[in-house]
């Protein structure tokens, strides 16, 4: 039985997009996890659930979190529901990056954060000071 409210289109549409992110062919994945290329087939398109070995082989072999796989939550309190789709594709994106790609992003963001920020001062423009926690 499956839980009120679960989404497997939505399941299957996150699972795919990881896949075709880290350039993985459904026949890959299929090999990866031990089950046919049909039933990844039928789990991107929503067509029927997994086992919890599945999802957690899911979660193991895209780098995803379970949490994320299932609801489409990367662990973010989103507030502002008018960029919650922006920053659900900058954190797919992000995780398709490997360790040596996240530390070039860091260091773009970090570069592109005090630019911003100087610039605001320059101009005598409000600034939202993102690099304070």
């Amino acid at each position: 039985m499956r839980p009120e409210g679960m989404d497997l289109k939505a399941i299957g549409k996150r699972i795919r997009f990881q896949r075709e992110q880290l350039h993985y062919t459904r026949e890959q994945l299929a090999e990866e996890l031990d089950v046919s290329a049909k039933f990844c087939a039928d789990i991107e398109y929503g067509m029927k659930g997994m086992s919890m070995t599945t999802l957690y082989n899911l979660s193991e072999v895209l780098n995803l979190s379970t949490d994320y796989i299932l609801k489409g939550n990367h662990g973010l309190k989103i507030a502002d529901a008018e960029n919650k789709d922006m920053i659900e594709s900058v954190m797919a994106t992000l995780n398709s990056c490997n360790k040596i790609q996240l530390g070039r992003v860091e260091q773009l963001l970090k570069l592109f954060v005090a630019t911003v920020n100087e610039t605001a001062s320059e101009y005598e423009i409000p600034s939202h000071n993102v690099t304070e926690s």
